[in-house]
């Protein structure tokens, strides 16, 4: 049975077209998506090079620094400085140093499970 097109309904005749919407536009959506992730993973990459960049250059600053720290801490050049500012300092002598003896270390309890507040035997009986 050949029927008429004009009796067909409405959507039976737009249903191939918008199928076809339908498809390009999952096609345009995933193209765009697909666009925006590289994108993404591009700026990230870029992020991350320059944090490496920045961790590199503070681990360089902190050695330099740590490296200075250590020259200034140094005898020599603490005595040097002193010596720069005036502060009349000099090395000590040996007869006003005053050497204590190490205190002895405590005696082991010999009775390390005994009671601390334990009557003594002769006050137990009456």
């Amino acid at each position: 049975m050949a029927g008429n097109r004009k009796s067909q309904a409405a959507a039976v005749r737009f249903a191939p077209a918008l199928k076809a919407a339908v498809l390009c536009l999952l096609i345009a959506g995933s193209a765009v998506g697909y666009v925006w992730q590289k994108s993404q993973i591009y700026q990230l990459g870029r992020q991350i090079s320059r944090q490496e960049d920045k961790l590199r250059q503070m681990r360089s600053q902190n050695q330099r620094l740590s490296d200075q720290l250590a020259v200034l801490r140094s005898p020599v050049m603490l005595d040097q400085r002193a010596r720069e500012l005036n502060l009349g300092l000099a090395p000590v002598d040996p007869r006003q140093v005053t050497w204590l003896p190490e205190p002895a270390a405590p005696a082991p309890n010999a009775n390390p499970g005994r009671q601390l507040a334990a009557r003594e035997p002769d006050a137990m009986t009456p």
